[in-house]
């Protein structure tokens, strides 16, 4: 709950203490003394934006530090989360407001961000002001406050959980179907890279080789000619083994009378034999050579193929190696793609099925819980001396969203005899500030905020149902703690604890100061509040005795 605040140089405030209880606390005081700027500072502790002008002129910053105690497990678990140290089940919150318009937020002296103060301020508190009466009027906001009378939210979250993976896997869907045109386009171009390039069976130097065997087997026959032709002029008629064997039958009568000859006779006789070993080799080389027409056109053709497509693709042949490989790598993936259509259409119909099942039960839940709110807010407005208002629940199936499949609106009708209508429609100020402090009352039993606010809940109504109010706010004082700012005596004199909001001129400048009234100073306010200034002895007894009568309720 909220312990204490502190503010310093806040507007007309210089600096006051305020100390709270855990029950009911009403603060009081004449018009314009100052009671908006304390909920400003309550709204600048808990992270909402603030104005350099709420800064007393004069003053460098201003500064609103709250005590907050008897913090909750789920306040602690976020403060955990946050990394934001605890002691005693209590923290500080502090916000200071510079006059050049910047501020500075702090948790237990640790420098926070507005936001982590919005996130730790909404589970420590709940503030209801007039503006909030709107929410009434936007049958937007209906579910919300249905679901949050309910209190079991186990149906929701479970719902919400299958939705989501609903929406990711629609969107997945959608994405991939997106794409699908241009996986045709795509997969019809690799699957032209594979077929053109495929059934050559490539390897990167295959156009090298190729080029080879074509030009030796291109010039095969005019090298089994020459090689002929090669063994005709060695071993044919006069040809030059004839002309050496001549040679020597000249010289071999002379040779043994010369050495010189006999040496040149041996290196005739050497070149024949090496000329009749070289024909041998070139005949065998001739055997060797085919003349295969087959094979040179074979060769022509993929060549040529293989050529067209180099010039196709701007490649080289180890380039058209590596394309028809990732070619062959990148189509196996696009028909992984087209599975994973199949198999997320699968798991859309799951889903869709499994969520609308979900989004039943959720109507049929919210359908009796409807009919129990119902019943609590109508015994709360009767309480609150709005006997003959109706209220009911417009409660129809639409499409799914996030919230499920249900549409909520409030109706009323203040009349007897008169059908239930939207609120916007018919319901007067006053009936709305009953109307909303019936559903925080039923509420409050089932939420965790410790503290719950009410600036001016009083607005539009008097007499009894002013005190039936009050005597309702101290109800819900027993379970949570409750601020509340008004201006009327029959809910002021319900208070646990009387704060009064006073404007005094000091000096040359107006301050505004906060006092925890006695038992004396409430008879003086209250009287105050029902009489106007320099009440009579009689007023006083009237205050007095309304006190007492307050007490005993």
């Amino acid at each position: 709950m909220l312990k204490e605040i502190y503010i310093k140089n806040l507007a007309v405030i210089r600096e006051a203490v305020i100390p709270l209880t855990g029950t009911l606390n009403i603060f009081t005081g004449e018009t314009g003394a100052g009671k908006s700027i304390l909920i400003n500072g309550i709204n600048a502790v808990l992270g909402q934006r603030c104005s350099k002008d709420i800064v007393r002129s004069g003053c460098d910053k201003a500064v609103i530090t709250a005590l907050f105690t008897e913090l909750s497990p789920e306040t602690e678990a976020k403060l955990d989360e946050l990394g934001i140290s605890h002691d005693e089940h209590e923290i500080t919150v502090t916000r200071e407001i510079n006059a050049d318009g910047g501020s500075v937020a702090r948790i237990n002296s640790r420098t926070a961000s507005a936001s982590m103060l919005r996130e730790i301020g909404g589970m420590l508190i709940n503030i209801h002001g007039q503006h909030d009466n709107q929410i009434l009027l936007d049958s937007e906001k209906h579910l919300e406050i249905l679901d949050s009378f309910g209190g079991d939210n186990t149906l929701l979250e479970s719902y919400r959980e299958t939705f989501r993976r609903l929406q990711q896997t629609a969107r997945q869907l959608g994405d991939l179907k997106k794409q699908e045109q241009s996986r045709i386009e795509r997969a019809r171009h690799l699957n032209e890279i594979i077929d053109d390039i495929g059934g050559l069976e490539l390897s990167e130097d295959e156009d090298d080789i190729l080029e080879k065997e074509y030009e030796t087997a291109k010039n095969a026959e005019r090298t089994i000619i020459a090689i002929r032709d090669a063994i005709q002029a060695i071993t044919g008629e006069d040809a030059a083994n004839e002309l050496i064997s001549g040679a020597e039958r000249e010289l071999v009568p002379y040779i043994e009378n010369s050495r010189t000859l006999k040496e040149l006779y041996e290196r005739l006789s050497a070149a024949e034999i090496e000329l009749a070993d070289i024909a041998s080799e070139l005949e065998s080389s001739a055997d060797k050579i085919e003349l295969d027409g087959q094979r040179l056109d074979y060769l022509a053709e993929k060549l040529g193929t293989i050529n067209k497509l180099k010039r196709k693709y701007a490649t080289d042949c180890k380039g058209l190696t590596e394309l028809y490989d990732n070619a062959c790598i990148e189509i196996t993936k696009l028909e992984s793609a087209h599975d994973e259509i199949s198999k997320l259409n699968e798991e859309r119909e799951k889903l869709l099925h499994k969520v609308t099942e979900q989004a039943k039960n959720l109507y049929d839940y919210r359908e009796k819980t409807a009919e129990r709110f119902v019943r609590s807010v109508t015994a709360e407005l009767e309480f609150l001396n709005m006997a003959g208002v109706v209220i009911a629940v417009r409660h129809e199936k639409g499409k799914l969203t996030i919230n499920g499949m249900d549409t909520v609106e409030f109706l009323i009708s203040a009349n007897k005899g008169e059908e239930p209508k939207p609120i916007a429609r018919i319901a007067s100020g006053g009936e709305l500030s009953r109307t909303m402090l019936a559903l925080k009352s039923v509420i409050a039993e089932k939420d965790s905020i410790p503290t719950m606010i009410f600036d001016e809940i009083d607005t539009g109504v008097s007499g009894k149902a002013a005190q039936k109010i009050g005597i309702k706010l101290r109800e819900i004082g027993k379970i949570r703690q409750v601020i509340c700012v008004t201006h009327l005596s029959q809910i002021a004199v319900m208070a646990d604890n009387h704060l009064m909001i006073e404007k005094k001129i000091v000096g040359e400048r107006t301050e505004t100061s906060v006092t925890c009234l006695d038992t004396d100073g409430r008879v003086a306010e209250i009287a105050r509040i029902m009489g106007g200034e320099n009440p009579s002895r009689l007023m006083l007894d009237t205050a007095r005795e309304e006190i007492k009568k307050a007490s005993e309720l």
